[in-house]
C-alpha cells in the first residue's frame, strides 16, 4: 500500500522531461529518416548488400567508440554543453549527405563521423531522462521516455521512404536537417541541464576525491551494467535484420508500402511502453523479459516465411510488443544497479551494446543475406533469442 502511495506522489510529467523526451524525439525521426533509407541509396548507386550493411555498422562502430568516452564526460562536466554539440554536428553532418550523395566510399566516411554524433545526442539525453525519473518509477519512466523513440519509428522511416520516393535524396536529407534544428532549439530551451549537473555535481566530487588513479582507469565502462547491457546486445543484433534489412527485403518479395510495418511496429511498442514498466518496477524484470524475448522469436520467424504484407504487419505487431516491453526493462536494470555519480557511464555502457549489436549484426547479417538470402536472416535470430532466453532464465531467478 506504500508502495502504491510512493508511486502515486513521485511525478514524471515535469517540464524538463518534456523537453528532453522532445529533444530526443526530433532527433531520433531526423536519423530514422536515413536508417531505412541509406541502404537503399547504396544499392542504386551501385554498391553491394555487404556495403549496404556497412553503412550502418561503420556508423555503429564509431558510435560505439565515442560513448566510452561520453559517458564518463557526462558525469563529470554536465549534461548541457555535450548535448548541444552532438546536436550541432549532426546538423553539420546531415546537412552535407547532398554532397556525397553519389559516391559509396564517401557516404560512409561521412556516415562514421555520424555515429559519434548519434552517441553524443542519445547518451545524453537518456542519461538526462534517468536523472529526472524517481528510482521507484525507473521502468515505467524509461519506458516512457522510449516512447519518444517508438512514435519516430512511426514517423521516420515510413517518411523517409515517402520522401525518397517521391522527392529524391536531396529533399531527404534536406528534412531530416531540419528535424535536428528543431531538436537544436529545443535543446538550448532543456535549461534543466545544467541545474541537474549541478545537483549531481558533489557526489561527483566526493567521488572524484576518493577516487585513486586505478579508478580512473574504470570509468568508461559501468561493471554493474554489464549483464542487461550484454543481454541487449545479443537483441540488437537481431533487431538490426528489422532496420537494415527489411525494405530490401521486401522489395525481393514484391511488397510494397513496406513503411506500414514500422509504424505497426512503434505502435506496438508504444502500447507495452505505457503498460509494461510498471509490471517490472512491481514484480520484477524477469516478469517482461522473458515473455517479451519470446515475442521477438515468433515474431522473426514469423517474418522468415512471409510473402505478402498482412504477414510482415502481423510480424510487426508481434515484434513491437516484445521489443517495447524488453529495451526499456533492461535499461532501467542498468541504471538501478549503477551508483548515481555513475550514471552518464552506465547508460553508455548500455547503449554501447547498442552500437555493437548494430556493428555485429550489420556485418554478419548482410554476409548471410548475400551468401543465403534474406528470409536466413530471420530464422537464425529466431535461434538467437531462443538462445539469450535459455541463457537468461539459467543466469537469473527466471520466476
Amino acid at each position: 500500500m506504500e508502495n502504491t502511495e510512493t508511486l502515486v506522489r513521485e511525478k514524471l510529467w515535469i517540464i524538463p522531461f518534456i523537453l528532453i523526451i522532445t529533444v530526443n524525439f526530433l532527433t531520433c525521426v531526423g536519423n530514422f529518416m536515413l536508417l531505412s533509407t541509406l541502404p537503399i541509396l547504396v544499392l542504386h548507386i551501385g554498391g553491394s548488400k555487404l556495403m549496404a550493411g556497412l553503412i550502418t555498422g561503420i556508423y555503429s562502430l564509431t558510435a560505439f567508440i565515442s560513448r566510452l568516452q561520453i559517458g564518463p564526460l557526462l558525469d563529470r562536466k554536465g549534461r548541457t554543453s555535450i548535448l548541444i554539440a552532438g546536436l550541432s554536428l549532426l546538423l553539420i553532418i546531415t546537412a552535407s549527405y547532398n554532397i556525397v550523395a553519389y559516391s559509396v566510399i564517401l557516404l560512409l566516411m561521412l556516415r562514421a563521423i555520424h555515429g559519434i554524433g548519434w552517441s553524443t545526442v542519445t547518451t545524453s539525453t537518456s542519461t538526462i531522462a534517468s536523472d529526472l525519473i524517481p528510482a521507484i518509477r525507473r521502468s515505467e519512466g524509461m519506458g516512457l521516455f522510449g516512447i519518444s523513440i517508438s512514435v519516430a519509428m512511426v514517423v521516420g522511416p515510413g517518411l523517409g521512404l515517402y520522401i525518397m520516393e517521391h522527392y529524391g535524396y536531396a529533399s531527404l536529407f534536406i528534412l531530416s536537417a531540419g528535424f535536428i534544428i528543431l531538436a537544436l532549439i529545443t535543446g538550448f530551451s532543456a535549461s534543466y541541464c545544467r541545474r541537474n549537473y549541478h545537483s549531481t555535481q558533489l557526489s561527483n566530487e566526493k567521488s572524484t576525491n576518493t577516487s585513486s588513479k586505478q579508478n580512473i582507469k574504470l570509468t568508461v565502462i559501468e561493471k554493474s551494467a554489464l549483464y542487461p547491457s550484454f543481454l541487449f546486445f545479443i537483441i540488437v543484433t537481431t533487431y538490426s535484420t528489422i532496420m537494415i534489412f527489411l525494405p530490401p527485403y521486401a522489395s525481393d518479395r514484391g511488397i510494397t508500402n513496406i513503411g506500414a510495418f514500422f509504424t505497426v511496429t512503434a505502435l506496438a511498442m508504444m502500447f507495452t511502453r505505457l503498460t509494461t514498466g510498471r509490471i517490472a518496477d512491481r514484480y520484477g524484470t524477469a516478469k517482461v523479459v522473458v515473455p517479451g524475448m519470446f515475442l521477438l522469436a515468433i515474431a522473426l520467424q514469423i517474418l522468415s516465411a512471409s510473402a505478402s504484407l498482412p504477414m510482415f504487419l502481423f510480424a510487426a505487431l508481434i515484434y513491437g510488443l516484445g521489443y517495447g516491453s524488453v529495451q526499456p526493462a533492461l535499461n532501467a536494470l542498468a541504471i538501478s544497479l549503477a551508483p548515481a555519480e555513475r550514471r552518464g557511464t552506465a547508460n553508455a555502457t548500455f547503449l554501447c551494446a547498442q552500437d555493437m549489436g548494430g556493428i555485429i549484426g550489420s556485418v554478419i547479417w548482410g554476409i548471410v543475406a548475400q551468401t543465403f538470402g534474406f528470409s536466413y536472416i530471420y530464422s537464425t535470430s529466431a535461434i538467437l533469442i531462443v538462445v539469450a532466453v535459455i541463457w537468461y532464465c539459467a543466469t537469473t531467478k527466471c520466476k
